[in-house]
This record gives C-alpha cells, structure tokens and sequence, in this order.
C-alpha cells in the first residue's frame, strides 16, 4: 500500500510534470495561451507518468536480459542536466532513424571531456546539450554496441524517457539501477504506478 507522504511526492511530481508538457507545447507553438492552464490540467488529472517499451538485444544485458525486457519508463517531456544524470539508462531516439528507439546508460553530458582509446582521436568536450550514451555490455565490441563510439554526442532532447522498472520474464523483474538523485525522485513514481501483472500482458517473450 503506498503511504501518504509518496503520494504527496508523486503529486508535486506530476504538477511538475505538467507544467513542463504544457511549456514545452507553448514554446513549440502547440498551443496558445488561453490553453497553458487546461493543458497542465488534463495531464494532471489523466495524464501518466510512465509509458511501457518493449526492447530485445544484447547492448544492456544484463539490465536487460537477451531475450528481451518490458520496460516501465518515465517521461522526460523536456531533458536536461538537472532532470536526466550520468549513470541514468534512458530511453531515445536513435540519431540515425528517429522512428527507432535505443536504450543505453547515460555515460556524460554537457562540460565533460570525452577521450578515446585510440591515440589518433583527439579529447574533445561535449557542447551545450549534449551528451554521451553507451551499452552496457562491455563483451561487444562498438559496431555491436551501438552506442556514442560509433555515432558520436547525441542532443538531450532524443531522450524520451528513462527505464525504471524492468521485467525480463514473470519471475526476473525489478528496478533498474539508475544514478542515485534519479533514483530517489523516481521513487514516488515507481511506487504509484508500477502495475506488473499489466507489465506482463504487454510482454512480448
């Protein structure tokens, strides 16, 4: 049973949440700004804050076992250094075909230094909302893993969301380890809208 103090964290949570959606459609020109306030409203009151993504591959075991996992993810309406954080597994656009989506470990972001092992490549640091993602599978080799070694930085805004719950089968499921800030303000959110047997009819294994 989830306690009253969780649930006042999961509601000043989606009022945030809200508010974000509802400035990002404004500033995208979604809307106008008689509807800002009916905007934040309807997300509030039916909105989620997690969607299900189903994803098969090698690149994070064992986070997500090679058979597949049925991810619980929460939205991300509009990503940044102080919402997503390094060691977060997020969930993305794939910067080479967009109607694709990649899950990898959030490994640097704006400000860092990023250093090759080959000693031709120059250290460079990542721009203004950029940021660096990799597999977590260190027994592929970089084509395999498909991740910032083979198609550089990705900007912030590819990240849709980050995973916080995965089930790989009925009897292997449990949080995902993210960094530990994003760990503890997913907290209210996990607790409140994690449903696994629904997990379980929408996986695919």
């Amino acid at each position: 049973m989830v306690g009253v103090s969780t649930w006042f964290r999961y509601i000043g949570t989606k009022f945030d949440y809200s508010v974000s959606v509802a400035r990002m459609s404004y500033l995208q020109g979604q809307i106008a700004d008689k509807q800002i306030l009916d905007t934040i409203w309807k997300n509030f009151s039916n909105g989620r804050l997690t969607f299900l993504h189903w994803n098969k591959g090698e690149e994070m075991d064992p986070v997500i076992g090679t058979q597949g996992g049925t991810l619980l993810v929460r939205k991300l309406p509009a990503p940044n250094p102080m919402s997503v954080h390094v060691g977060d597994v997020v969930v993305m656009k794939d910067p080479e075909d967009s109607a694709n989506y990649l899950i990898r470990r959030l490994a640097a972001v704006e400000g860092y230094e990023i250093a090759s092992k080959d000693a031709d490549d120059e250290p460079f640091v990542l721009d203004k909302d950029q940021c660096w993602v990799l597999a977590d599978n260190d027994k592929l080799k970089p084509k395999e893993a498909y991740d910032s070694r083979i198609f550089g930085p990705v900007t912030m805004s590819n990240i849709v969301g980050r995973a916080i719950y995965c089930l790989r089968n009925a009897v292997d499921h449990g949080p995902v380890k993210n960094s530990e800030y994003s760990t503890t303000t997913d907290s209210p959110v996990l607790e409140v809208e994690l449903d696994v047997d629904e997990m379980l009819k929408n996986h695919k294994a």
